[in-house]
């Protein structure tokens, strides 16, 4: 891989969909021109709301501002930033996820090492009205915040998180960018896209990183009804089916290896340290989170088995037209 004799330059890509928040779309533009680190551009992908477009064009004259080229949905907005990005580097951020001042220096660090693909951050979680009693850190995930048992200082990791992350241009590119049969749709609570695109940057290029920087730092927003039970289950049955589709692509043991430590080893201790807290009087709501994270283990694990169901007949079916014979064919 060619080795820069100069700094990488980078493009700051965030895509938006919807004018409910405005505000905070607002609030992380600003946070990217208060960057230590200027980036080459900054490139805001409106995602097929044509009322936000408007609006955005009438007030933003020093970013690129680009309607989404892709179907609906987050991953063919970020595709857009890929294709017409021009920078070594591409970091994402979510459309209500501000980066504290030295986040794109603190990404940037990393990419001297030729083999490092990719770098994301910590997402630090902050609260429309409090942390829930019932939603402990072990299940920051459910709202794309960094969770309890990620690491502490920068580490290589399997993938990062997609409201925090970047990557080389070229590995974008070369790999053809997000699946578009992942990732988030308008309200629909899908995922595991930047997880996907992780593994796939990596197979057939040994040695190759994908590395975890904490201390490049972004709040994400957390709006009160994602601390729902209600929120939780069913972000944890559509992550089970989104894992269940990455499997497919990328393989079980690729899919699912962090989650099996995350299972044995994370959950387990989050559910005795409620009980002990409940059981001592510490916390009498130490209950409520032990066994909300048993609910949100039973969810994800029925939405796997679902996704799994439903990508086993998905292939008999075509397997069964394949056998069969296309129905076009020419009648000879």
């Amino acid at each position: 891989m060619f080795i820069p004799s100069e700094p990488p330059t980078v493009s700051v890509v965030i895509c938006c969909y919807t004018l409910e928040r405005w505000d905070r779309l607002l609030d992380v533009i600003d946070s990217v021109r208060a960057q230590t680190l200027v980036p080459q551009e900054v490139i805001v992908v409106v995602d097929h709301n044509e009322d936000l477009y408007e609006r955005l064009r009438s007030i933003l004259d020093d970013v690129t501002l680009v309607r989404s080229m892709g179907p609906v949905g987050l991953s063919g907005a970020r595709n857009t930033g890929v294709e017409i990005a021009s920078s070594d580097i591409l970091a994402f951020l979510d459309d209500d996820a501000e980066a504290s001042p030295q986040w794109l220096e603190r990404l940037l660090a990393f990419y001297d090492d030729p083999d490092v693909l990719g770098v994301g951050g910590r997402v630090e979680p902050v609260w429309e009205y409090g942390r829930p009693s019932h939603f402990g850190e072990e299940l920051d995930w459910i709202v794309g915040c960094s969770h309890r048992g990620l690491p502490k200082v920068a580490s290589e990791v399997r993938n990062v998180i997609g409201a925090n992350m970047s990557f080389r241009l070229e590995v974008l590119r070369q790999v053809g960018g997000f699946n578009l049969a992942l990732g988030r749709q308008g309200s629909k609570p899908l995922g595991c896209e930047e997880t996907e695109i992780c593994i796939r940057s990596r197979i057939g290029a040994p040695g190759s990183r994908i590395v975890y920087e904490p201390a490049a730092l972004v709040r994400h927003h957390v709006p009160a009804h994602r601390g729902t039970l209600r929120y939780m289950l069913s972000r944890s049955w559509s992550e089970g089916i989104s894992k269940a589709q990455v499997s497919q692509v990328v393989g079980h043991k690729r899919a699912l290896g962090p989650e099996r430590r995350y299972v044995k080893s994370v959950l387990p201790r989050a559910v005795l340290a409620g009980l002990i807290d409940w059981g001592t009087g510490n916390n009498p709501r130490g209950l409520g989170r032990a066994g909300s994270v048993i609910a949100v283990l039973a969810f994800t694990s029925a939405g796997y088995l679902r996704g799994r169901r439903l990508a086993h007949v998905s292939t008999t079916q075509l397997s069964r037209t394949a056998h069969q014979g296309s129905p076009w064919r020419e009648v000879q």
